[in-house]
């Protein structure tokens, strides 16, 4: 049978385990906390790298130069630019890898979009 000091003794361990599991769950938990902020850390030292990287190629006049004439079609005065439009094809895949389209096509076609919105179904 159980005696008086081994309920006891098993009342006391009771309460050392009970007083232990909330300390040792906070202690788990600010672990993984703080694992999360390390390759959060790691993460975000690498898009600084990245930044840094695209800074240094911002800052250099020939890749300027070079990405305003093929992204946004600007051209010195006396040249001609040309734009390539490729034929009207079923695939979609090979329109998608043909040339962009300058951003103010995309830009008016988005004005006209809003412009006319979608037909209302009752709702």
């Amino acid at each position: 049978m159980l005696t008086s000091r081994a309920a006891i003794l098993a009342l006391v361990v009771c309460v050392i385990a009970l007083s232990l599991a909330y300390p040792l769950r906070e202690y788990v938990a600010q672990r993984a906390q703080i694992a999360q902020l390390q390759e959060d850390r790691a993460r975000m030292e690498e898009s600084v790298l990245d930044l840094r990287e695209r800074e240094q190629e911002l800052t250099q006049d020939e890749y300027v130069e070079r990405e305003a004439r093929a992204r946004l079609h600007y051209q010195y005065p006396g040249e001609t630019a040309y734009i390539v439009i490729p034929p009207d094809s079923e695939d979609d895949d090979e329109a998608e890898t043909g040339p962009s389209e300058p951003w103010f096509t995309t830009l008016w076609r988005s004005v006209e979009e809003a412009d006319s919105p979608p037909p209302d179904d009752g709702l």
